[in-house]
């Protein structure tokens, strides 16, 4: 999922032809109205960030998503070439900075390498991940999807496993219900709590009686181990 903020339709139409025919699903907004409200059911792997919108600026909008959750990078796209935006820009931590007219298959260029060194940086930070809890140890392994408690091997659903390292990775940052879903179960809601009550019940019942997840009443859970020093 790749957040395309761009006032402008035809740019935006052609940003998103060029990456959905990379193989990207895509979220475009013509302004930054939505954009952050909408972080609370969808994760976005990159926001692609027009500097220039009808009621703000991409600037404002970048810290506003860092402030949300900084691992999201993003480019920003602008009509103006000055030194002192693309600084701007590099401060705000962008991952690039393309500058109109451009070439839409530069543009899908970039963001894969993006992606790619993005990724290869998160499986180095939690391939073989120790978290420590009253004593006892799980750890969780990018890599092969392995998660390990106390010593012997868990079998969990793919979808236990998307929840319980989405949670891990936050900690301790609370999830809320509905990024929960949008991002593990890939809808928004289904008129009930039970989708997510179900699959919680089976997640907490593996992992034992340890309360490694904790519910936060009326908003969502957060993970509650603490990652070991290595």
């Amino acid at each position: 999922m790749i957040y395309i903020v761009e006032d402008n339709p035809a740019i935006a139409e052609t940003i998103q032809a060029y990456l959905q025919l990379s193989g990207y699903t895509t979220e475009v907004f013509s302004k930054c109205e939505g954009v952050i409200e909408s972080l609370e059911y969808k994760h976005p792997r990159l926001c692609i960030l027009d500097v220039m919108l009808p009621d703000g600026d991409g600037f404002l909008l970048a810290k506003q998503i860092h402030a949300y959750d900084m691992s999201i990078p993003f480019i920003f796209l602008t009509a103006r070439e000055s030194e002192s935006d693309r600084i701007t820009g590099l401060e705000l931590g962008s991952e690039d900075y393309i500058v109109k007219p451009f070439s839409p298959k530069e543009l899908v260029l970039r963001v894969q390498a993006i992606l790619r060194r993005v990724e290869q940086g998160g499986k180095q930070q939690t391939e073989g991940d120790v978290f420590e809890l009253d004593g006892h140890t799980l750890q969780l392994n990018a890599h092969t999807h392995e998660v390990v408690l106390d010593g012997t091997l868990l079998s969990l659903t793919a979808l236990e496993w998307k929840m319980l390292l989405l949670l891990a990775e936050n900690s301790p940052q609370l999830i809320t219900r509905q990024r929960l879903l949008g991002e593990c179960l890939g809808y928004v809601h289904d008129g009930s709590d039970r989708t997510i009550n179900t699959h919680m019940k089976n997640l907490r019942s593996k992992l034992g009686s340890v309360e490694w997840i904790k519910t936060v009443r009326g908003f969502g859970y957060a993970f509650a181990g603490k990652r070991k020093e290595s």
